[in-house]
């Protein structure tokens, strides 16, 4: 006699509607805030880079519209001027910033963003949309670790190097405003941690704002 009886796994699961979440990875230079993004961008659908805004000259490899906005000071301060930024900071003599209006739309969408930016631009992204916002600091496991990485990347003079080093230190200072902190003394897990951190925002109550008509129709 066949089995009548539905399991678990055979029920349609509900596919409810949700806000979007700004989810900011910050860390000190070389600690692998960058990497871990890529890693995340790769292996979830759901999130997108945010496109930041800059001043500073395309490295070798860097795509404009895909890795940044490469623009003008007079276009970026044009910009600023009208109030064009969630948030925007002058690091190393350059100026980076994150434009508003595609990343609004996105979120009454459902589309989540991942930020690569430092503890200004987050404190920044705060004050004007905490209630989306989702914080990571990413620790490096030693300052020793931290400088070795910044100097086998070979990308930047011992000077830049040292006041890398220095800033590194200042950055670290903020950790405890942000909402999570993993270090990466192994990048395969510190990835696993941030995915995990990802998921469980995802599946905040006040995110998820199909839950309303959802339980009315449980309710009757």
């Amino acid at each position: 006699m066949a089995d009548t009886h539905t399991t678990a796994d055979a029920l349609p699961s509900p596919n409810l509607a949700r806000r979007g979440i700004m989810f900011i990875l910050s860390s000190p230079s070389g600690a692998g805030k960058t990497t871990i993004s890529h890693m995340l961008l790769g292996a979830d659908e759901e999130i997108q880079l945010s496109v930041s805004a800059t001043t500073r000259p395309k490295r070798p490899g860097e795509v404009d519209g895909i890795d940044y906005h490469f623009v003008t000071e007079a276009k970026f301060d044009a910009m600023v001027e009208g109030d064009d930024f969630y948030e925007w900071a002058e690091v190393f003599g350059h100026k980076y910033g994150t434009p508003k209006g595609y990343i609004r739309k996105g979120l009454k969408e459902g589309q989540d963003f991942l930020f690569d930016i430092d503890w200004q631009g987050t404190q920044q992204l705060k004050q004007k949309d905490e209630q989306d916002v989702v914080t990571v600091f990413i620790l490096p496991p030693t300052l020793e670790a931290l400088r070795h990485r910044l100097e086998t990347r070979a990308q930047d003079s011992e000077d830049v190097i040292d006041r890398r080093m220095d800033r590194a230190r200042a950055e670290i200072s903020h950790w405890a405003e942000y909402d999570y902190v993993v270090i990466n003394d192994d990048v395969d897990e510190c990835f696993v941690k941030v995915r995990e951190i990802l998921h469980a925002e995802r599946m905040r109550r006040t995110r998820q704002t199909g839950l309303i008509p959802f339980v009315r129709g449980l309710m009757g």
